[in-house]
C-alpha cells in the first residue's frame, strides 16, 4: 500500500459553505460595487441588496451614543412590532383606517388634558411629522388670525421670539413672509426676556413664541412671565398678542416633573402648543403634535376637506401621505406608561443628566451653564484657565470613542461663548453615563498637553452648524 495516496476525488466537489462575499455572478455578486449615481442595469437578489445597504450603514454612528440628538433612540420591542404592522397604513386615509384615526383623536384628547385645556373635549389638534411641521401650522394660524383682525393693505406681519429658537421658526418666517423680531442673548441670559418681548410687539405682531426647553442649553423660558408682560401691554395699548408655546421637548417633561409650573393652557393667552412625540414623547421618529386651546384659535378656513379617499376627510397638516405607525406607537406609549410611567422615565433621565453634569464639573476643566434640572439636557464650556484645548477639540476626540457630542457657538450677542451640549434620553442609562465620563476623563491629560492650532474651521470640524 503506498504511503502517499493521490487526491481524494471527493475534494473536488464544491464547498458546502456559502462564500457570499466571493460571488462573481453579475446579477447577485458582491465582488464589484454597484453603481452609486444611476440605477443598476439588472436586478439584485433581495439578500444581496440587503447586505450591500446593511454593510454601508455600519459606518453610521451608534444612535444610542448620540448625545447630540433629542430624538428617541430606544423603544420596547412590542412598540416596534406595532409599528411594523402599521407601516403600510396611510394616515390620511381615515375612512379606510378608522381605528388608526381614532387612536390619533385619542392622543390629541390626552395631550389636551395633560396640558390643562379648559375643555379637553373641545380642543383641536392633529399629528404631524414632527415639531417643525407643527410649528409651521401654529404660525399659519397666528398669521391668519392677525390678518382677520388687521385687514390693512400692505401691513407686514411680524413674529417675536428669542434668538435661541429652533431653525424651523426661521424657516416659517421666510416661507410665509413674516418679519422675525429676535430678542438677543445678554450676559448669562440665554433665552427670551419677557419685557423685551413685549417691547417689540406692535399692531402687526401675529404672536410671541415661548420655548419650553431651549435647544442651546435645555432651559425653560418663563412662559408665565411672558404672558404677564403681554397682559400689561394689553392694558396699556389694547394690543392682544397671543402666545404659542414651542414645547418640542419640555411639553412632555414639565407636566410630569414640574406640575406646578404654569406654562400651558392654564394661561389664557396661550393659544397653541406643539410637542415632538419622537423626543420626550418616547416614540421613534417622526411624529409631532399641534394643539389649539379651542376652535376659535384655529381658523376654520385653514382646514381643508376632501372626499376622494372615501367620506368627508378634514385635513390641516402640511404633509398629506405618511404612515400611521408613529401615531400608533404614540398611543401605545401613552397606554403603556400612563402618567406614573412617564413620570418615572423622565425623572430617571433627569437624574442621570444631573449626576453626569456634576461628574463633569468635578473634573475641574469645565464650567456648567445648565445642570439638566429642567430638560434633561445641559451645556458646559471649558474653564477660564484652560488654554491648551477648546470644546471643539473635546467634541472631535470624543467622536473617536464613538460619542457624538456637539460643540457650537452661541448666537448674537454671545458668539464669544462656545459650548458642548449633552442630551440625556430614555435608554441613556447611568451605566452609559459612567462610561462616557470615564472616556472624557481619560482624554483630558492628552488634551492638556497638546499644542492648540492657531486656526481651525471649528464648525466644519464637528459637523455642527446652526
Amino acid at each position: 500500500m503506498p504511503l502517499h495516496q493521490g487526491p481524494d476525488k471527493r475534494d473536488e466537489r464544491p464547498m458546502s459553505v456559502n462564500p457570499f462575499y466571493g460571488e462573481a455572478n453579475p446579477v447577485g455578486g458582491m465582488t464589484e460595487a454597484p453603481p452609486k449615481h444611476r440605477l443598476p442595469d439588472t436586478p439584485l437578489p433581495p439578500m444581496t441588496a440587503y447586505q450591500l445597504v446593511h454593510d454601508e450603514l455600519m459606518l453610521d454612528g451608534n444612535s444610542r451614543l448620540n448625545l447630540a440628538t433629542f430624538v428617541t433612540t430606544w423603544m420596547e420591542p412590542q412598540a416596534g412590532v406595532l409599528m411594523a404592522e402599521c407601516r403600510d397604513k396611510n394616515m390620511i386615509d381615515k375612512d379606510e383606517y378608522p381605528r388608526t384615526a381614532e387612536l390619533e383623536r385619542r392622543c390629541v384628547a390626552m395631550l389636551a388634558d395633560l396640558w390643562n385645556a379648559p375643555d379637553p373635549a373641545g380642543a383641536v389638534g392633529c399629528s404631524t411629522t414632527g415639531s417643525s411641521e407643527a410649528c409651521m401650522l401654529a404660525g399659519m394660524a397666528l398669521k391668519r388670525r392677525w390678518s382677520k383682525r388687521n385687514p390693512k393693505p400692505g401691513a407686514r406681519p411680524n413674529l417675536v421670539m428669542g434668538i435661541n429658537v429652533q431653525v424651523c421658526w426661521d424657516k416659517f418666517c421666510n416661507f410665509w413672509e413674516v418679519e422675525p423680531r429676535l430678542i438677543p442673548m445678554e450676559g448669562d441670559r440665554f433665552h427670551l426676556d419677557p419685557q423685551a418681548a413685549a417691547a417689540l410687539c406692535d399692531e402687526n405682531t401675529i404672536g410671541v413664541v415661548g420655548i419650553l426647553g431651549s435647544t442651546f442649553d435645555g432651559s425653560y423660558e418663563p412662559i408665565a412671565d411672558l404672558c404677564a408682560a403681554l397682559d400689561e401691554l394689553q392694558e396699556r395699548t389694547g394690543l392682544d398678542i397671543p402666545v404659542h408655546v414651542d414645547g418640542a421637548s419640555g411639553g412632555m417633561v414639565a407636566p410630569f416633573l414640574d406640575p406646578d409650573l404654569v406654562w400651558d393652557f392654564r394661561l389664557p393667552r396661550v393659544a397653541s402648543i406643539n410637542t415632538s412625540g419622537h423626543k420626550y414623547g418616547l416614540v421613534y421618529p417622526g411624529v409631532g403634535w399641534a394643539l389649539w386651546r379651542d376652535q376659535d384659535a384655529l381658523p376654520e378656513e385653514l382646514v381643508f376637506r376632501v372626499n376622494y379617499l372615501g367620506g368627508d376627510m378634514p385635513t390641516f397638516a402640511l404633509n398629506f401621505s405618511r404612515p400611521g405607525a408613529q401615531v400608533v406607537a404614540q398611543y401605545y406609549t401613552f397606554l403603556r406608561l400612563g402618567r406614573e410611567g412617564y413620570r418615572a422615565v423622565q425623572q430617571t433621565t433627569r437624574d442621570v443628566a444631573g449626576r453626569l453634569a456634576e461628574r463633569i464639573e468635578a473634573l475641574g476643566d469645565f464650567r456648567l451653564l445648565t445642570r439638566g434640572d429642567q430638560l434633561p439636557v445641559f451645556a458646559f464650556t471649558t474653564g477660564p484657565d484652560v488654554t491648551a484645548y477648546d470644546v471643539f477639540d473635546v467634541s472631535r476626540r470624543l467622536r473617536e470613542k464613538g460619542w457624538l457630542v456637539p460643540a457650537y457657538t452661541f448666537p448674537p450677542h454671545r458668539e464669544d461663548l462656545s459650548v458642548l451640549r449633552v442630551v440625556c434620553r430614555n435608554g441613556f442609562s447611568a451605566d452609559l453615563a459612567e462610561l462616557f465620563v470615564d472616556d472624557l476623563r481619560r482624554l483630558l491629560p492628552e488634551l492638556r498637553r497638546q499644542s492648540h492650532p492657531l486656526t481651525q474651521d471649528k464648525g466644519a470640524a464637528t459637523g455642527f452648524h446652526h
